[in-house]
């Protein structure tokens, strides 16, 4: 193996990372300098697999693949969705479970189906534009917000939002509801094109070894 290039690999910081370096040591690859929380690198290495490993913010890490600088990466799919980049989607690794729902107050349902213009606030403009005016074909005014978006229609700054659902408590206890699910999220593994095409072989075999993984704990 001393020939080959290292398999790069960016992971969206926090739980995300934890669970798939929790997959992966399940299939033997194991990262011991990633153990040590108080290290201040950057990158990790196994260099006996010929292996790096790197954090990074979940919206980078598409980023990160579409460019090359990682040949894989591990991010939710509300991440994919939102970047919109240049990379090949091959595993759900069926982690991180949630939905991507248009929530408000009930009284907002009726905005929907009549198609009336609204307003939508959001951390995800680029999920919330392709679902209202591609799928529903209703013209919206959406309004990005980085911080707590339930929020929006207490203020009257808008009159829905769209984000993540996991178990609608926060919701419920601010007098909004799911209105409309947009699609069901996870964990999913990206690859770079370039690399799904220069290093096949060895991308298509931890993919193989990974969905087995998978497979088997699901029959449990």
């Amino acid at each position: 193996m001393s020939d080959e290039r290292y398999l790069t690999f960016a992971l969206g910081k926090g739980r995300l990372a934890n669970k798939t370096l929790e997959l992966f040591e399940e299939i033997g690859i194991t990262c011991e300098e990633m153990k040590d929380k108080n290290s201040r690198k950057l990158i990790f290495v196994n260099e006996e697999l010929k292996l790096r490993f790197f954090l990074a913010k979940g919206p980078d890490v598409p980023t990160y693949v579409e460019y090359g600088a990682a040949d894989i990466g591990v991010v939710g799919r509300d991440t994919i969705l939102e970047e919109n980049r240049n990379v090949y989607e091959v595993l759900d690794l069926g982690f991180g479970k949630c939905r991507m729902c248009v929530c408000g107050p009930a009284s907002a349902k009726e905005l929907l189906q009549h198609h009336e213009r609204i307003r939508v606030a959001s951390k995800y403009p680029g999920i919330a534009k392709d679902y209202f005016y591609n799928k529903k074909h209703q013209t919206v005014d959406i309004i990005k917000l980085n911080g707590s978006v339930e929020l929006g229609p207490l203020v009257e700054l808008s009159d829905v939002i769209v984000d993540i659902v996991e178990t609608g408590s926060t919701l419920r206890e601010n007098g909004l509801e799911v209105l409309e699910e947009i699609c069901p999220l996870s964990a999913r593994m990206i690859v770079n094109p370039v690399s799904m095409q220069m290093q096949t072989e060895r991308i298509k075999t931890l993919i193989n070894q990974i969905r087995r993984k998978l497979s088997e704990t699901a029959g449990q």
